[in-house]
Formats: C-alpha cells, sequence, structure tokens
C-alpha cells in the first residue's frame, strides 16, 4: 500500500484546513466538542431523518453495511449508476422519497474493512487510473475494493487508489483526492432492517445483587419451621461466574439444596 494510504488508516479522516495546537485552551475545547459528538442524534432524529429519506436509514458503523444501499453526497442526492458504466449525482429528492433504483447499489463484504459495490446492471464498481468511477468490472479485484471511514459522526468512502469518493464540477463520480472535506463527505443508507438486540427476560428474583438473588429464591422455596431464613454460608464468588454463563437458577439450587430445607431440592 501507498504510504499516504497508511497515513489515512492510522488517522482515519484527515480533515482539509485541520491545524495541529499544544495550547491548553483548545484542547480543552477540542475535548468538549468531541464529548458533544459522541452524543450523537436522538432516537427521535434517527426515526425521522430515516422517514425523509422514504425509509432508508444512515449507518453508523461497517457492520451495518450489507446487501442493499445507496451513497448520499449531498442533500438527497445519490450516486447514480449509467448504462455508460459511468456514475453521476443524481437530482434531489423530495422528503420522504428514496433513492431510484439506479441510485441503489449492493455492498458486500471483502474483509473486515473492505467493501465492494455492485451497480444495478450487475457490475462492480471501481476506479480507473485517472480517478473516475466507473462500474464495469466482472469480479473483485484490488481496484474494486472500498473502505468507509468513520470518524467524529463523519464518514468518507475511501477509493482503491487511496483518494476519496467526491462529486467534481461535472458531474462525474470521482476519487481524486487524498484528504476528505466537506466534498468527500457522505453517507451511506440503507434499507435493511435494524437487528435488533433481543431483551433478556430476568426473574424478578435474580434482580438486584447477588446477596438479595439468593435471599429471594429462599424466601420463595424454602421450607421452615421457626421463621428463619437459612442462606448458604460460603462464598458467593462462584455465582457471579454463573450468572454471566445464565446458569445462576442451577447454581442457587446447589447452595439450597446443602441446606436441606428446601421443597424443590432432590
Amino acid at each position: 500500500m501507498a504510504d499516504s494510504y497508511n497515513f489515512v488508516k492510522s488517522s482515519k479522516l484527515k480533515l482539509k484546513g485541520e491545524k495541529s495546537s499544544h495550547k491548553k485552551h483548545k484542547k480543552k475545547k477540542r475535548k468538549r466538542d468531541r464529548e458533544a459528538d459522541s452524543a450523537g442524534p436522538s432516537v427521535d432524529e434517527l426515526r425521522q431523518d430515516q422517514e425523509l429519506h422514504g425509509g432508508w436509514w444512515s449507518v453508523e458503523n461497517f457492520d451495518q453495511i450489507k446487501n442493499n444501499i445507496a451513497i448520499e453526497l449531498g442533500n438527497s442526492s445519490y450516486v447514480m449508476a449509467m448504462d455508460t458504466g459511468l456514475f453521476t449525482l443524481g437530482a434531489p429528492h423530495a422528503d420522504g422519497e428514496g433513492p431510484d433504483p439506479t441510485e441503489q447499489l449492493t455492498a458486500i463484504v471483502v474483509s473486515e474493512t473492505k467493501i465492494a459495490l455492485k451497480s444495478g446492471y450487475g457490475k462492480y464498481l471501481g476506479v480507473n487510473s485517472d480517478g473516475v468511477v466507473i462500474g464495469r468490472a466482472e469480479a473483485i479485484g484490488p481496484r474494486e475494493q472500498w473502505e468507509p471511514v468513520f470518524q467524529e459522526g463523519k464518514m468518507a468512502l475511501l477509493a482503491g487508489n487511496s483518494c476519496f469518493v467526491s462529486c467534481n464540477d461535472s458531474g462525474d463520480i470521482v476519487a481524486t483526492t487524498k484528504t476528505a472535506g466537506d466534498g468527500e463527505m457522505i453517507k451511506i443508507r440503507t434499507n435493511v432492517e435494524k437487528v435488533k438486540k433481543q431483551k433478556v427476560d430476568v426473574p424478578d428474583e435474580e434482580k438486584g445483587s447477588l446477596k438479595e438473588a439468593e435471599v429471594n429464591y429462599v424466601k420463595k422455596f424454602q421450607s421452615y419451621q421457626d421463621r428463619r431464613l437459612r442462606i448458604n454460608p460460603e462464598d458467593r464468588s462462584k455465582l457471579k461466574k454463573a450468572k454471566e454463563k445464565g446458569t445462576l437458577h442451577e447454581s442457587l439450587l446447589d447452595r439450597r439444596e446443602k441446606m436441606k430445607a428446601d421443597r424443590y431440592c432432590k
């Protein structure tokens, strides 16, 4: 790989006009800015953005880039494939409209950091020696691999020639600059349904600390005549591992069995 590519890899986005400074007050300001950026948009803002783009939502990390995608350059304008094998920037869409079929691409993951892109014409996108993005390849080679680069809530797309994707004055989609400025900022949108994390149902007895969980189960299952709780005095360190493995209930049962006062024990 070229040295410039290694620099981009190590520093992520190299922004145009970015200057380094060692002044304390500037460092504090940058820290505050990073903390503000890390908060990100709210759930309502993300939902509204998705509705404005016809159900197509903006990806936030590499793992979300798969299957049907569109590359947004500017406000509601998408990279559009032409039957010549070249690409241009489509007209802006009205609120509530998603990308047209010619503006939709298929993303294929080829490594932990890179993807390949296939147009609706069945050809892979690449970049030629002049830095022009073309879609004429039948197979995936080095020039048909693209690296999405994320930094501080922004995103750019690095081509196989180590340059970032943008749109030139003629309306052509190109990759000709080594640095990422406003003109190289993109959004990758997809209409693939988001994978929701399934909520794990935790029994009421197991909510709270491990000590509280054990007491709750003893109260629920223990049979006793003198109204005194009989708690196993052994160390609870093994219970923490059992909880992580999802075997807390069984471990608590074993501890109660040793007390010989549980109507549900063996």
